[in-house]
């Protein structure tokens, strides 16, 4: 039976959960066997990060990153075991850390670089978070244009522009503050903190967007296999020099989601499956074009109802 041809959307940091990742190690040794392969490779037991300790261990940005990478691999590894030749893989985003999963499931890296990039960025987040007094805020409601206007009046980065009105700024807390207070001014509908360590896609990471340019530098990169679009750019990112680039700069930079995503849909991808816990991709497609195929796959139920939608289509 022939299957439509499919898009992988991978996680990024705001997706974990406990518990993320066990019930597919137990059912499917080829999750078993990405995640086995990660802990031979880090220096903490992702198993426990991920199943068994406190959620505030988990939400670290140092442990969050690759717990969310490895969870990304392992459902692309379920999906290549199940589907075989029949799954074809057209293209790959991935949210922020994400675009690592993404660009790691089109062989532009190995896996275990990628993974010891997530590692080393997530280190640098946390100490660029420890560093510096910086939050972020969800504006809902408003344009693009009011949201960038406001901004600019409150010394704020616009961090992620998820979907059609819904963006996420990010600085200092006291400027967040600010920006929260005059949102109803600035035609935005609500206005609220983000429960986060830190203020992510802003320039209070610039310490740890040059530490990662050094590790970028080192690594040995391929040319995808299929396109992976770049949050930087919200278009494919292929030679190498570019792929460096992209990644580095959006530490620092604007994640164009909402972009993204329509380029893709105006390639004439019909099909998306979300690989990680949760399903907040899912959920931004149908905000970006309600009514497209995009199922999550990041436990056994979610990913046996993905693969029986994808056998119906």
């Amino acid at each position: 039976m022939s299957l439509p041809s499919i898009t992988l959307l991978f996680a990024g940091q705001g997706s974990q959960a406990i518990g993320m990742g066990h019930s597919l190690a137990e059912t499917y040794p080829a999750a078993k066997a990405i995640l086995e392969e990660a802990e031979a490779h880090l220096d903490f037991s992702l198993t426990e990060v991920m199943a068994q300790v406190p959620e505030e261990e988990l939400t670290r940005t140092s442990r969050c990153q690759p717990a969310l990478f490895v969870h990304g691999m392992m459902s692309l590894a379920v999906l290549k075991d199940q589907l075989g030749e029949d799954l074809n893989i057209a293209a790959a985003a991935g949210l922020s850390l994400g675009e690592f999963t993404a660009h790691t499931a089109a062989g532009s890296l190995s896996f275990v670089d990628g993974l010891q990039l997530v590692a080393k960025r997530g280190k640098y987040m946390e100490e660029a978070c420890d560093q510096t007094d910086g939050s972020m805020a969800a504006m809902i409601g408003g344009t693009e244009d009011q949201v960038r206007t406001l901004a600019a009046s409150t010394g704020v980065d616009v961090a992620n522009l998820n979907s059609p009105g819904q963006i996420v700024v990010s600085g200092k807390r006291e400027a967040i503050a600010k920006t929260i207070a005059d949102a109803k001014g600035a035609g935005i509908r609500i206005a609220k903190e983000i429960k986060v360590a830190g203020a992510y896609h802003s320039s209070l990471m610039q310490s740890a967007q040059e530490k990662l340019a050094a590790e970028l530098a080192q690594t040995a990169f391929n040319t995808p296999k299929f396109p992976v679009i770049s949050n930087l750019t919200a278009s494919p990112a292929t030679a190498a020099d570019e792929i460096k680039r992209t990644l580095e700069a959006q530490v620092t930079g604007s994640v164009r989601w909402s972009e993204s995503i329509a380029f893709l849909l105006d390639q004439g991808e019909t099909h998306f499956l979300e690989c990680g816990p949760g399903k907040i991709l899912s959920g931004l497609m149908g905000r970006i074009r309600k009514g497209t195929f995009c199922m999550p796959t990041g436990d056994t139920d979610q990913l046996e109802t993905a693969l029986q939608g994808l056998r119906g289509a």
